[in-house]
C-alpha cells in the first residue's frame, strides 16, 4: 500500500489519460458503430421500398395500357389518339404517393 501512495504525478496522469481515452471510446465510438449499422439497414430498406413503388407504378401503367384499350386508335397520327392518358394517370398517382410520403416525413409529433 505504501508503494501505491508513492506513485509519481506522471504515472497518475498517464493512468488518468488512458482511462479517459477508454471511456471516450466506450461512450462515443461504439454507439456510432451501432448507429452506422442501423443507418445502413434503413437506407437499404428505403431503396427497396422506392424501387418497389416505381415498379408498382410501371405495372399500373402497363395494366392501364393493356386492359383499357379505348385510349388507342388504329391510326397513330390521329388527333383523337389518347395514348398519353394512362401516363398522365400514373404520373398523378405517383405524385400523390410522393406527397403522402413527404407529408408523413415532415409531420411533427
Amino acid at each position: 500500500m505504501a508503494d501505491e501512495n508513492k506513485r509519481g504525478f506522471p504515472e497518475i496522469a498517464k493512468e488518468l489519460w488512458e482511462m479517459t481515452v477508454a471511456y471516450a471510446k466506450q461512450e462515443t465510438v461504439e454507439p456510432i458503430k451501432g448507429l452506422g449499422k442501423y443507418l445502413a439497414f434503413g437506407l437499404a430498406g428505403s431503396a427497396c421500398i422506392g424501387l418497389g413503388c416505381v415498379l408498382l407504378v410501371l405495372a399500373g401503367l402497363r395494366a392501364l395500357q393493356t386492359e383499357v384499350g379505348s385510349f388507342q386508335t388504329a391510326d397513330p397520327g390521329d388527333v383523337n389518339n389518347l395514348t398519353w392518358i394512362p401516363y398522365l394517370i400514373m404520373i398523378a398517382i405517383g405524385a400523390v404517393i410522393i406527397g403522402l410520403v413527404a407529408r408523413t416525413l415532415t409531420k411533427k409529433g
